[in-house]
Order: C-alpha cells, then sequence, then structure tokens
C-alpha cells in the first residue's frame, strides 16, 4: 500500500510517466509484431526454398524460360538425385503486378514429392490434393482463399481476367477441391492444379501465332529436384549444371542467403524501437524518482534515524520505479495488442503483423527492467542520505 500511496503523492507526473513507459512499450510491441511476421515470413521462406534444387532453362534463371518435359528423365540419372517434379509456373494474375513478401499470386502444378521430402509440408485445411488423372480441380493457397472468399466446392476462373485482357484471353473455371493450411512462405499464395492443366493454361497463354504449333504438354517451365539423405544440395545443383545441358540450376544457399539478409533488417526494427523505449521510459522514470527523493528528504531522513538500513531505503525506491515500469508495461502491452489486432483486421488476408507470447513476454519483461533500471540511480542517492542533513533540510 505504501508503494501505491507514494507512487500517487504526485498523480499528474506519475501520469506522465508511466505515460513515458506507455509510448514505449506500444512502440516496441507494434515494431516488434511487425517484425515477428517478416521473421516468420522469411524462416519459412528459407525452409521452403532451402530444401530442394530448382532447375529452369540456361540464361532465364531458375523457375523461368521453358523445358523439355523429358529433361526431368535426364536430372533423376545424376548422382543424389531422389526425386524430381516437373513444374509448370504462370502468374494467376496477369498484368496485376501485385507482390507479396517477394512472391506474386501465381498457378502451379501440386508437388506430391513435397509430402516425403519437403521441409515445409503443405497440409490440408480443407478437402483433398488435386488428382493426376482428373483435369478441373484446383487447391488454393490459404492466402489467395482468403482474398477470394473460396473454400472447397466452390469455383475460380484461372487464370484471373484482368481489366485490361485482350480479346484473345483465355481462362477456364476449376473447381475448389482443398485448402492449404497456413505456411508463411510461398504456397500460400498459389492455385495449384495437376500437370496436364498447368500445361493447358500455359499453351494458352502462348502467342496465338504459336499456338497451333508448340504442344504445351511437352514442356515445362522448371523442375524440383530433391536429393538423396545426406546430400549437400549446393553441390547436387553444380552436378546437375555439368552433367545436364540447356539447365540452369540453382544452388539453395544462394536463396536462403538473401531470405537471411532481408531479416537482418526487420531485426534493426526491433532494436530501434527497443531503444526507443529506453530513452523515453528511461529518462521519465529517472526523472520522477531524482524528484520523489528530492521531495521526500526529511521522511527519508527520519526512517533512517528510526533505524531504517540504506539496503531497505534502496529497495524501497526500486520497488517504485519498479511499478512505474510494469504499469507502463501492462498498458503499453494492450494498447499494442489492440493496435496489431486492428491492423490485422484492416489488412484481410495478407496481415503485416504477428504479437507472439515471446515478444509480449519480452515487452512486460523489458518495461519492468527498465523501470527497476532506472530507479537505481535515484534510489542510491536516497539511501546515502546522510540522516541529521536530512532532518534539518526544507521540504
Amino acid at each position: 500500500m505504501e508503494l501505491i500511496r507514494n507512487l500517487f503523492r504526485r498523480k499528474l507526473r506519475s501520469i506522465l510517466t508511466i505515460s513515458g513507459i506507455f509510448m514505449g512499450i506500444v512502440a516496441l510491441t507494434t515494431m516488434g509484431a511487425m517484425a515477428e511476421h517478416f521473421n516468420s515470413l522469411i524462416g519459412g521462406g528459407a525452409a521452403y526454398y532451402g530444401d530442394h534444387v530448382q532447375v529452369g532453362a540456361t540464361g532465364n534463371g531458375a523457375g523461368a524460360g521453358v523445358l523439355p518435359l523429358s529433361t526431368a528423365d535426364a536430372v533423376r540419372q545424376v548422382a543424389g538425385v531422389v526425386a524430381v517434379t516437373p513444374t509448370v509456373f504462370l502468374l494467376a494474375k496477369p498484368g496485376d503486378g501485385g507482390i507479396t513478401f517477394g512472391v506474386p499470386e501465381f498457378i502451379s502444378n501440386s508437388d506430391p514429392a513435397n509430402a516425403r521430402y519437403g521441409t515445409v509440408k503443405t497440409t490440408y485445411a480443407q478437402g483433398q490434393d488435386v488428382s493426376a488423372t482428373a483435369n478441373g480441380g484446383v487447391v488454393l493457397g490459404s492466402t489467395l482463399a482468403t482474398e477470394l472468399k473460396k473454400a472447397v466446392g466452390g469455383s475460380i476462373d484461372l487464370p484471373m481476367r484482368p481489366a485490361d485482357a485482350p480479346a484473345d484471353f483465355i481462362n477456364h473455371r476449376f473447381q475448389v477441391v482443398g485448402v492449404l493450411n497456413p505456411t508463411l512462405t510461398a504456397p500460400d499464395l498459389g492455385a495449384y492444379v495437376n500437370l496436364h492443366d498447368a500445361q493447358m493454361l500455359m499453351g494458352d497463354g502462348l502467342p496465338p501465332t504459336l499456338r497451333g504449333s508448340i504442344d504445351p504438354y511437352q514442356l515445362v517451365t522448371g523442375l524440383v529436384v530433391y536429393g538423396q539423405p545426406g546430400v549437400n544440395l549446393d553441390n547436387l545443383a553444380t552436378r546437375i549444371n555439368a552433367e545436364v545441358p540447356g539447365v540452369k540450376a540453382l544452388k539453395p544457399s544462394v536463396t536462403v542467403a538473401s531470405f537471411k539478409s532481408s531479416g537482418a533488417v526487420f531485426t534493426l526494427i526491433t532494436t530501434a524501437a527497443a531503444l526507443l523505449a529506453l530513452v523515453i521510459g528511461g529518462l521519465s522514470v529517472i526523472n520522477t524518482m531524482l524528484m520523489a527523493v528530492t521531495e521526500r528528504v526529511r521522511e527519508i531522513g527520519l526512517k533512517k534515524a528510526l533505524g531504517a538500513r540504506t539496503g531497505a531505503i534502496l529497495r524501497n525506491f526500486v520497488s517504485e520505479s519498479t511499478l512505474i515500469g510494469a504499469i507502463g508495461g501492462v498498458l503499453g502491452l494492450a494498447a499494442g495488442a489492440a493496435v496489431v489486432a486492428m491492423a490485422n483486421a484492416g489488412a484481410g488476408a495478407s496481415p503485416l503483423f504477428q504479437l507472439t507470447p515471446r515478444l509480449a513476454l519480452l515487452s512486460l519483461s523489458f518495461a519492468v527492467l527498465l523501470g527497476a533500471v532506472a530507479g537505481l540511480l535515484p534510489a542510491w542517492r536516497a539511501a546515502r542520505l546522510d540522516p541529521v542533513i536530512a532532518l534539518h533540510s526544507g521540504g
């Protein structure tokens, strides 16, 4: 009770001090939640793209251009390869230009090898995988399904017709047979059909003059290659490039490194928010506690004259500053959580924030620790007062 009474002797000043902690923790919580979300995406992307080798056409980069379907057989013969999935990658919204975290909304064929060899496995929130033999089915990633408000049993036209579509634009209606669970990486933005349907859509996208002369069912845009257990995938990519003509295999380490370098940016955001909380909140607490010592000099002197030990005085003032930090931390975390919830609700299918238990605990701990540390100097000053001089002081 004494702590509460001392804290609110000067209500306005205490409220302003708590507000300093409050603003710092709101900043730490919201910026930290944004960094947590981006780091989850980056971590998921590194795991998803780091467990296989992406193979594309020479000179076009992995996953771009076209390859003969027979290239898959040649890659399967390379030592260390355990599975190869021919893939077709197409834009789901041609001409839209919308890209989320470096990945556009796309159409591709499903990868059956993922269930056995993938690190980030795609699982189903609803329905099931598309059939290799029954055409016309599609599985939607979680973000795309939410954005389009589609569930199993619904239908979707692929690719989606842009507003400025040319007269010869072709798309087809597909029935939604499955919706994936969130992976926080590329599959969330995908529309997955079987290979035959993906090749059909690729053929429809060819210039009219080429549609009759090219057989799209003998072409793919890339290959997903899984290595045998223990095989170094970078070395496997090198062997594929050396042994299979006309392809470019991308080393997974290159992709993973690009994800990790991006993650450093968001770690910097969290650090900056923590420093902001430190400066704003710490100075506020120090100022308040120094003024409290000045106002309570005679009280401190009387306590020491009656036998209060230096440690007891020290603990009393540190406890007050810690309480200030705890109150500001709880209020700041609650406000930050509300901001995060409203921002995510407004973002719809693509939330930008992720308030994790780890971040919540960090924010509260930071506020309490900040209050305790900021109160040490004023507490030490109070504990070191000479009781005789204190009793003869004014105030």
